[in-house]
């Protein structure tokens, strides 16, 4: 009976501490390191988002192969060419640093960066002289 009720509990005990050493392995807790100074900063990047979706620009995208293709359109449907873009990618859950991404321009308005294959936030800068427009994209 003794060895039963060791096995059992030794079993239960293994799993939990298994899948806390991986819960705690891959996701830091943390979205923020100081959420006080994120607090402090809130209300000047939701007016750099408002500022840049003045621009008209509008971003669509699709992956293939690995690489992440952006079209870029004005509001009357003219490419935008000429954008400075800069990226970087993260896993969504993960205390991994984010890994840049480099994007070229293609065609007038299409650019391309390699992202490979997984699941992806890709968070962009897009800048043209003073104008900027940053989005994040949640890659499946």
């Amino acid at each position: 009976m003794a060895a039963i009720f060791i096995a059992f509990f030794g079993t239960i005990i293994a799993v939990n501490l298994t899948m806390a050493m991986f819960a705690s392995g891959t996701f830091g807790g943390t979205v923020v390191d100081n959420s006080y100074v994120a607090s402090q900063k809130f209300n000047g990047w939701l007016e750099q988002a408002r500022q840049g979706e003045t621009l008209g620009w509008d971003v669509s995208y699709d992956r293939h192969d690995g690489e992440l293709m952006l079209s870029v359109l004005s509001e009357g449907g003219d490419a935008i060419g000429g954008l400075n873009i800069r990226g970087s990618k993260r896993h969504p859950v993960g205390v991994a640093d984010p890994h840049p991404v480099v994007f070229t321009e293609v065609a007038p308005g299409r650019y391309a960066g390699m992202v490979g294959s997984g699941r992806w936030q890709v968070r962009l800068a897009m800048t043209r002289g003073d104008a900027e427009r940053r989005i994040q994209i949640d890659l499946p």
